[in-house]
């Protein structure tokens, strides 16, 4: 066996969960490799909801769908991920943040560990048994490691008896490396 990096390890976690038909969230669409992704795990019966803060993102998952001949499987929320449960009332099977800040962009515009946290509450409430919320945690920006804590509390906090939460994490690397955090719903939540 091969330990997989963090990426990788992030998109087996969502293959092994998602069918095809499902409805799912990207909750930070970026430059949208990972809606698009989505759209090839949930085929042309499911549906892909995907949130950005920023326009340049929603724009740049635009233009990403549109030539892969995915947009309609996709709605693309110009919205912080916060405010998901305005926009989505299905169950969804999955979902996806990659926290900090958008590659290539203005780099003070980044998730916040309480906006965060209001996302992955709703999407508790929205998520199938046995679906999975993956966080890959970027957290080597200014405020980074307080989002980073923030949600470890949070994720730590949460019932074992509803949800089984995951760190998946090299230990010996350098520069503050992304790591996973993966929360799977065990039973409804009372």
């Amino acid at each position: 066996m091969k330990l997989k990096r963090v990426l990788p390890y992030a998109k087996q976690l969502l293959t092994e969960t998602v069918e095809s038909g499902d409805i799912v969230v990207d909750a930070t669409a970026g430059n949208g490799h990972d809606t698009l992704f989505l759209t090839e795990l949930v085929g042309a019966h499911g549906h892909v909801y995907a949130f950005d803060v920023q326009a340049e993102a929603i724009l740049a998952t635009t233009k990403r769908l549109k030539e892969a001949n995915k947009l309609e499987i996709a709605t693309l929320i110009n919205d912080g991920h916060e405010n998901l449960n305005l926009y989505i009332k299905q169950e969804v099977s999955a979902a996806i943040f990659n926290l900090g800040y958008l590659p290539g962009s203005n780099h003070e515009i980044v998730t916040r560990g309480e906006s965060t946290q209001r996302a992955i509450e709703s999407l508790l409430q929205l998520l199938k048994v046995g679906g999975i919320i993956v966080l890959v945690v970027y957290h080597g920006h200014a405020g980074g490691k307080e989002e980073k804590d923030s949600i470890l509390r949070f994720v730590q906090g949460l019932s074992q008896s509803f949800v089984h939460v995951l760190s998946y994490q090299f230990l010996n690397q350098q520069n503050d490396p992304p790591f996973i955090i993966a929360i799977e719903k065990m039973k409804q939540l009372q």
